[in-house]
């Protein structure tokens, strides 16, 4: 995969199956972020193929398209609807009966939930668009950095979260600078 002159990596290969987690670990600047819009078909591989379920992700209908969610540094959020807001837009968009108040119970949210996104604090943001990941119903988590702005709390619920989606038979690709957080048994290691 090349940026302009520069060759971030070459001849990468890897399968993930149910259940299973990759880690993307590596300096900034190394790839991660691009990799991983690669693999959600934000972007094209400069060679070889992404495919999900032997179809390449640029060829996925929209069906097939939303069992793969990404979540990258933005934190894809309505600035002008509130958080309770935001969370029903994407239940709808996601066509899931999630139980919003539940969701933000369990974030800790619920001081926040009448607020405009505009007012949240940066760990509040991510909060949102983490519950918004889980509420996707999404088989493939592809998560940029996924606890970033994260005090200790929210990060342990990010893992526990993600633990919980690969028992259930979830995959997950994950670039982290903190690759001991998630690192489980059988996990995928890809340093870039």
């Amino acid at each position: 995969m090349w940026r302009g002159e520069r060759c971030l990596f070459e001849q990468l290969h890897f399968e993930l199956e149910p259940a299973q987690l990759a880690l993307l670990i590596g300096p900034n600047g190394s790839g991660k972020t691009t990799l991983l819009r690669v693999l959600a078909g934000l972007g094209l591989p400069t060679s070889g193929s992404v495919t999900w379920n032997g179809l390449a992700v640029s060829e996925l209908a929209v069906e097939q398209r939303a069992e793969v969610a990404y979540r990258g540094h933005l934190e894809a959020l309505k600035r002008d609807l509130t958080v309770v807001e935001n969370l029903r837009f994407h239940a709808a968009l996601w066509r899931t009966d999630t139980n919003v108040e539940l969701i933000l119970e369990e974030l800790k949210l619920g001081s926040v939930a009448h607020m405009r996104a505009r007012y949240l604090s940066a760990g509040q943001r991510r909060r949102v668009a983490l519950a918004m990941l889980k509420m996707s119903g999404a088989k493939l988590w592809l998560l940029d950095e996924p606890t970033t702005n994260l005090d200790a709390e929210g990060r342990a619920l990010v893992v526990d979260w993600t633990r919980r989606h690969l028992a259930e038979g979830g995959l997950a690709v994950i670039a982290t600078h903190q690759p001991d957080e998630f690192a489980a048994r059988g996990a995928l290691m890809i340093e870039l």
